[in-house]
């Protein structure tokens, strides 16, 4: 896993609202900035929805936004959804009869790797790795 940010060489970063209107903004613009650096985007637009929904749902401290980020290099496409509840991490839910909180094995599904950081205070990021070497660029 990359830890450093500087290696990326391209890079997107926008801070939304924490809202239904901003999480679907960041999954188009997110989408446009794949399509122009030629990267395939039809997963990654699925994991970004679905980081970026949970980031307006779990993630909501009122007043405070979420930060999306999507790096990559030759090698690797990271999606990064930082919001302001570091308290909350997430939870995958396999089973049961509730409507909500399977997305995240729906990122599992669609990503290679993906995980929580905490921090820095009072927030988390969560993110998911793609790559790329295996797609056609």
């Amino acid at each position: 896993m990359k830890q450093e940010i500087a290696e990326y060489k391209l890079q997107f970063k926008v801070q939304l609202s924490a809202t239904r209107r901003g999480a679907r903004l960041a999954r188009l613009l997110a989408t446009e900035q794949l399509r122009s650096w030629g990267v395939p985007f039809e997963a990654p637009a699925q994991v970004i929805a679905e980081l970026a929904a949970n980031a307006a749902t779990h993630g909501l401290v009122p007043g405070r936004d979420f930060r999306l980020a999507v790096l990559s290099d030759a090698d690797t496409l990271r999606i990064e959804v930082t919001d302001a509840r570091g308290d909350r991490l997430p939870v995958p839910q396999v089973s049961g009869l509730r409507e909500s909180g399977r997305g995240l094995v729906l990122v599992d599904a669609l990503a290679d790797r993906w995980g929580t950081c905490r921090g820095p205070v009072p927030c988390k990021t969560v993110w998911a790795e793609f790559d790329l070497l295996m797609w056609e660029r």
